[in-house]
């Protein structure tokens, strides 16, 4: 198994972990563990909400970058880690 592959499922056996998704540079869903339709949505919207807040940061100090952004709601908590090709978004339910 892939060093990528072990990575994953670490982070999927993590205690109130719903989901993970890896999404390409264009927004893509690569690798999932949701169903399709929530998938695409989660996919395509916090990329959009990454490449926002990437842009934001480097607005502020162009030496800059976005390494983490962390969204928590009252039922979930949305963790995106980009990166130069990929982006990994955690779902959790925080109070598990």
């Amino acid at each position: 198994m892939s060093e990528v592959e072990e990575t994953l499922k670490r982070i999927q056996s993590h205690k109130g972990v719903i989901g993970t998704i890896v999404v390409n540079a264009e927004g893509i869903p690569i690798r999932t563990t949701l169903d399709n339709s929530s998938t695409v949505q989660y996919a395509g919207l916090f990329h959009q909400l990454a490449m926002k807040a990437r842009s934001t940061v480097r607005d502020i100090d162009p030496q800059n970058d976005l390494t983490f952004l962390r969204v928590r709601s009252k039922k979930h908590e949305i963790m995106v880690a980009p990166d130069k090709e990929y982006l990994l978004i955690v779902i959790q339910n925080p109070s598990e």
